[in-house]
């Protein structure tokens, strides 16, 4: 007699698999979540918030300069920033590369100040400390050259780390095969491993220039004029002059213009860059 006859037919599992298990679970979340969804549109007042932040002639109001002026220092003020910061940032990563101890020991000591330091105490120094300690001193550019440094010394310690990792990814074997060409370290670095470090990190720095858009808004610690105003302050002092929040809005929705389209480049470049791994 089998072993099955002896002990009779197999008892059937009882309760979910686990396949059930996620749909189930799946399906709870989706319901707790429209049901919050739907417990907040109830409840709001929508007339109040209406009323606060969505008044159409106060928005209109705004156009062209919430553009044509606040948007592009906004902008102008990123950039700059990203620049000093990203060439900050492969001197600082260079020298954290080297094999020369004190500058890897600066280098080092950089990186860990300036990534630690909130922005805000970096703008109040650059605003603030350097005149006291230089008189006289300027920076050139005025604000937007103190904005460009101050922004470029926060963002150069986290691209420094970002370059000196790409860097490193680069297989060794590439400068090898550079030396045995005949090139130099330097020339070898500068024309074979850094091209191929930037494809593997520009992702990454992407996401470091929506930051840096975010944090331009510290401008206002600076002391702007009215012509030097970006999207914040901008916002901000209209929103003290109408006693209304629509402003604050509208400069919000404007930062949304650059850094919804910024994080859909971030997106494909890392697609992008994962097929070619593939």
């Amino acid at each position: 007699m089998s072993d099955t006859a002896k002990t009779g037919p197999v008892p059937r599992r009882k309760g979910l698999t686990r396949r059930q298990k996620r749909r189930v679970s799946r399906g709870v979340q989706y319901v707790v979540f429209v049901a919050a969804v739907i417990a907040f549109a109830v409840s709001a007042d929508w007339a109040r918030l209406k009323n606060q932040f969505a008044q159409a002639d106060i928005a209109q109001e705004m156009f062209p300069d919430v553009i044509t002026l606040a948007l592009k220092n906004t902008v102008l003020y990123t950039v700059t920033g990203f620049a000093v910061g990203l060439a900050l940032g492969m001197v600082i990563a260079l020298m954290r590369l080297s094999s020369v101890g004190p500058y890897r020991w600066l280098a080092g000591i950089y990186i860990e100040i300036f990534r630690g330091l909130p922005a805000l105490l970096i703008f109040i120094f650059i605003g603030v400390a350097i005149p006291l300690a230089f008189p006289g001193t300027e920076i050139v550019g005025g604000t937007y050259g103190k904005v460009a440094l101050a922004l470029g010394l926060v963002a150069a310690a986290y691209m420094a780390e970002t370059i000196r990792a790409g860097i490193q990814a680069v297989p060794k074997g590439q400068m090898e095969a550079a030396r045995s060409l005949g090139f130099s370290p330097a020339r070898a670095m500068v024309s074979i491993v850094i091209p191929q470090a930037f494809r593997i990190i520009l992702p990454p720095l992407t996401n470091e220039l929506v930051l840096l858009f975010k944090d331009s808004s510290l401008v206002l610690f600076l002391g702007v004029t009215l012509e030097e105003r970006e999207l914040s302050k901008y916002g901000r002092d209209l929103a003290s002059t109408t006693a209304n929040s629509t402003p604050i809005l509208v400069a919000g929705l404007c930062y949304l213009l650059v850094t919804i389209p910024l994080g859909f480049v971030v997106r494909r470049m890392e697609a992008k860059a994962q097929e070619a791994v593939r």
